[in-house]
């Protein structure tokens, strides 16, 4: 791996941590008797699916590109390319969890 790459990684995975953990923080704030009260959560459930789709958008860029590559060169690996293509997915549905809790 790059070295620019790696340090790009690092820093995009740090400023997620801190939006997670921020939005923790919001969700896990005491509610209080404005109008404003049922928001709290609302920020926390956007910013994590939010979040897993990009993660998810990211990881999705790399495998594609490299399943294109393995069928161009052996297209009876068809099944595998669709099955490591659709593994990111799973990173939103998890994502997605908060809505419904």
């Amino acid at each position: 791996m790059n070295a620019n790459t790696l340090k790009m990684s690092l820093r995009t995975l740090i400023v997620m941590l801190a939006l997670t953990l921020v939005a923790q923080g919001v969700a896990a704030a005491e509610e209080t008797t404005d109008a404003t009260s049922g928001m709290t959560g609302d920020v926390g459930v956007g910013l994590s699916l939010g979040l897993a789709a990009i993660g998810a958008g990211f990881s999705q860029a790399a495998i594609g590109s490299a399943a294109v590559g393995m069928l161009a060169e052996d297209s009876s690996k068809f099944g595998i390319a669709i099955i490591f293509t659709a593994l990111p997915e799973s990173i939103v549905i998890l994502g997605a969890l908060p809505l419904f809790l």
